[in-house]
């Protein structure tokens, strides 16, 4: 078994062991994957500083297939003492990226639609804690079912019926160049559900042969309505 599917495999078990620390536990489960260098549109370096506030972005990784959210929050992040949320990056720590497989039903950007989306303007939902109806910006809604979670926070569940966070991608910003790189992810991830639910689609829609192939060293990044063709907002 290689380590990294051991490390996996260990995670999963922990992670059912307590059900009542779901969040805490989806903080801390860490696996290292390729270190990829984030381009803009596949072609030139992506540089921090060509990230547009507000405006939700689009790679995929671990894999080619799973898809990710990068989005520049224009705030400056601080990692929170209680997990290994690690914060934001770029030269404003204001730099996130999360895995776009939302945890309840796995609703995530595929061509032709997307249900889930990082919404820069305000955002009406029944929030768990405060319970009742609230108004908040700078959210990633999940349209499907009405989950929101706070990327300012490691991906917070907000509102809605999930279960966990998203899955954080871990990024690496190079201080010399400005430029990004995605190194690994931690959280509870969807990865193996969603190739078991989608994997024949995601692999007709990426045109390859294998859903679960890694990333290579260079992956594109799009605007994510770019990418596809309708996003749903609610």
């Amino acid at each position: 078994m290689k380590r990294r599917d051991f490390t996996r495999v260990c995670t999963s078990i922990v992670i059912a062991a307590s059900s009542k620390n779901t969040e805490l536990l989806a903080q801390t489960s860490r696996v290292n994957y390729q270190r990829s260098l984030l381009q803009l549109g596949g072609s030139g370096n992506l540089h921090a500083d060509q990230l547009t506030v507000g405006i939700p972005y689009l790679f995929f990784y671990p894999y080619v297939t799973t898809p990710c959210l990068l989005i520049n929050t224009g705030r400056n992040l601080k990692a929170s003492d209680t997990s290994d949320w690690k914060g934001g990056t770029g030269p404003n720590n204001s730099i996130v990226a999360y895995s776009a497989i939302c945890s309840h039903k796995m609703s995530h950007p595929a061509k032709e639609i997307s249900f889930i989306n990082y919404r820069h303007d305000p955002v009406s939902f029944y929030s768990k804690k405060e319970g009742k109806s609230v108004e908040k910006s700078g959210v990633i809604s999940c349209c499907s079912e009405r989950s929101v979670y706070d990327p300012s926070q490691g991906a917070k569940v907000l509102g809605g019926p999930a279960p966990h966070p998203l899955a954080a991608i871990e990024l690496e910003f190079d201080t010399s160049s400005g430029q990004i790189y995605a190194t690994g992810s931690y959280g509870t991830d969807m990865y193996e559900p969603f190739f078991e639910k989608f994997g024949f689609r995601a692999s007709m829609e990426h045109k390859v042969s294998n859903p679960k192939a890694l990333a290579k060293e260079k992956i594109p990044v799009h605007e994510l309505t770019s990418y596809t063709r309708q996003t749903i907002k609610c």
